[in-house]
């Protein structure tokens, strides 16, 4: 089984750029995690958009769609930012025959702290054993994106 797995930025891919301490969406860092933890599945990694998710437009979400619509592979992983995750999901719901997981960090991947390993192992795990569908993993657990809310206070994902 082959992994088609698209990178769309947010905090995942957060780092410093310069002194001053400005985060900016850099390089994914999918592939470096794939390899750090010894990852074996057979994937394949490509960059869309490197944006935070609150500057994504509707074209970068048809961008996605039309992405992951031709794309002649079955499983497919998305990182994305957070903040407007639910959203980009709720896009792509009409695509059947695919699984298809969103996931992203909280935190930037860069971090000891971030969660972003965990929720990409969480996905990976996910669009192998999931029936078609549209999914984010988040905080150890699978959302269907038309249940789910981000929660500010708490910084997590709930279902709703």
């Amino acid at each position: 089984m082959k992994i088609k797995i698209y990178t769309m930025g947010g905090t995942i891919d957060k780092t410093y750029f310069d002194k001053k301490s400005v985060y900016q969406v850099g390089e994914p860092q999918i592939v470096t995690i794939l390899e750090e933890m010894n990852v074996t599945v057979d994937y394949e990694c490509e960059s869309l958009i490197r944006k935070d998710s609150l500057d994504m437009t509707d074209e970068d979400r048809l961008l996605l769609y039309d992405k992951i619509s031709t794309d002649s592979c079955g499983h497919i992983v998305i990182t994305h930012g957070t903040d407007t995750m639910i959203e980009s999901a709720n896009m792509v719901l009409t695509i059947k025959d695919k699984v298809i997981v969103f996931t992203g960090a909280i935190r930037p991947a860069d971090f000891k702290s971030s969660d972003a390993a965990f929720n990409i192992g969480s996905a990976l795990a996910a669009v192998q054993i999931l029936p078609n569908g549209v999914y984010i993993a988040m905080n150890g657990r699978i959302f269907d994106p038309t249940k789910v809310r981000k929660n500010l206070e708490f910084n997590r994902f709930e279902e709703i």
